[in-house]
């Protein structure tokens, strides 16, 4: 498996750890009598950290195709390059740390890690596109 493949199997589980960690975290403020209903009720939004890991999970998958996208394009171009590398380390480390720093509320450090993953998609798709 070559690397950029070895980071989208990273970034994958960190996919399921937002998720945990977010549908967790509602549980413990909304109970697990909540969880285990149909939730066909309308409730409050969540609050505190348990808010922030759900819109953290939102962000996470909003991004998380254009990285599988660009991931699968330079494995088909057969593009293993210092830019593909650099390409999905960023994205992965980006996300890293935007998850930590989005549940603790560090707003100006958050988009900072937002905006270095992005340049990780970035980095993939103008290797797609060199001649």
């Amino acid at each position: 498996m070559t690397y950029e493949l070895t980071i989208l199997v990273y970034a994958t589980f960190l996919g399921i750890v937002h998720i945990v960690l977010a549908s967790h975290s509602a549980s413990l403020q909304r109970g697990y009598r909540w969880t285990a209903s149909a939730r066909d009720l309308q409730v409050e939004p969540l609050t505190g950290i348990p808010g922030r890991l759900q819109r953290a999970l939102a962000n996470f998958v909003e991004t998380y195709a254009f990285f599988v996208a660009a991931v699968l394009i330079v494995q088909t171009l057969g593009r293993h390059t210092a830019l593909t590398w650099w390409g999905v380390n960023l994205y992965l480390y980006g996300r890293i740390a935007f998850l930590v720093l989005y549940a603790f509320g560090v707003p100006l450090a958050r988009s900072i890690a937002w905006n270095v993953a992005l340049a990780g998609i970035a980095l993939l798709l103008i290797e797609a596109v060199r001649t």
